[in-house]
């Protein structure tokens, strides 16, 4: 009780004089709690942007899989191309021919190698 009573009698006392030291005290006490909050949030940012270097890391290297094997699929694109084309031109030398016994012999290849494709990709 004691202690009550000084309190109250120091705080009329010094009421006018401590304001400027309170106002200081409190002032830097926001500075530290804005540095703290600074801090908090460099760290927040901080592993932001660790996880966005990660992610574009992730898809850098998606992206390189993915142009690998387009590139692979251009290429076995190109070779099927070049069989079909050669496919093309002895059906042409057929046709220009007109041998039925050639022509014959040359669609009943075509379908029992479309047969062996169809039932080896399957």
């Amino acid at each position: 009780m004691n202690s009550r009573r000084e309190r109250s009698n120091r705080a009329a006392l010094f009421d006018g004089i401590e304001e400027g030291g309170i106002r200081a005290s409190s002032s830097y006490a926001s500075h530290e709690i804005d540095e703290q909050e600074n801090e908090k949030a460099m760290d927040g940012l901080q592993d932001r942007v660790l996880m966005l270097k990660r992610l574009s890391g992730d898809i850098h290297e998606e992206v390189d899989t993915h142009n690998r094997m387009l590139d692979r699929m251009g290429n076995e694109m190109d070779s099927s191309r070049g069989v079909l084309s050669g496919t093309m031109d002895k059906f042409k030398m057929v046709f220009e021919t007109k041998s039925s016994r050639r022509m014959f012999t040359l669609v009943a290849s075509f379908v029992v190698l479309f047969l062996v494709v169809y039932y080896l990709t399957r």
